[in-house]
C-alpha cells in the first residue's frame, strides 16, 4: 500500500515525472553548475512542500520524479523551478550569460508524465463497476 501523504482536509498521492532541457540543448549543466542546479531545485522545492522522489541532472536537462500536494499546479512548479534556477545561475556564472544571452537559460516548455500504483485500466474498470441505474452513457455514469 502507497505511503499516502496528508493535509487539512486532503490524502493525496500525486507522483510526476518532470523534464525540461537547456535552450538549444547546451550541455551547460557540468561541475560546480550541475551542483548548483540541484541545489536550487531542492530549495525551490522545500519551499512548497514538493517532495523529491528522485531527480538527475544531465549535461543538457533535469529529470525529477517529485510528489506534490494538491495545491501546487504542475505549470507553476515547473515556473518556479525554471524561473528560480536561470535567474539565480546567470547571476551567479558569468560564463553562462554568454552561451544563452537573452537571460533564457531553458527552453520553452517541458516534458511531464502522471505516475503512480494505480493503472488507468484499474481505475476505468472501478469507476465502471459502480452501482449504477438503467440509462447507462458507458464513458460517464450517473448514479441516483
Amino acid at each position: 500500500m502507497a505511503e499516502y501523504r496528508r493535509g487539512a482536509h486532503t490524502v493525496f498521492d500525486i507522483h510526476l515525472h518532470v523534464v525540461w532541457i537547456t535552450k538549444y540543448r547546451r550541455g551547460a549543466l557540468k561541475g560546480e553548475v550541475a551542483t548548483r542546479v540541484r541545489d536550487l531545485i531542492r530549495d525551490v522545492c522545500g519551499q512548497h512542500e514538493v517532495k523529491i522522489v528522485k531527480g538527475h541532472v544531465s549535461k543538457d536537462h533535469v529529470h525529477l520524479f517529485v510528489s506534490i500536494p494538491p495545491e501546487v499546479t504542475i505549470s507553476r512548479l515547473l515556473q518556479w523551478l525554471k524561473g528560480k534556477t536561470a535567474h539565480h545561475l546567470l547571476a551567479e556564472f558569468p560564463h553562462l550569460k554568454k552561451q544563452f544571452w537573452g537571460r533564457h537559460l531553458w527552453a520553452r516548455g517541458y516534458f511531464c508524465c502522471s505516475s503512480g500504483n494505480v493503472t488507468d485500466e484499474m481505475v476505468a474498470e472501478y469507476i465502471a463497476n459502480q452501482n449504477v441505474n438503467e440509462g447507462r452513457d458507458e464513458d460517464f455514469q450517473v448514479d441516483g
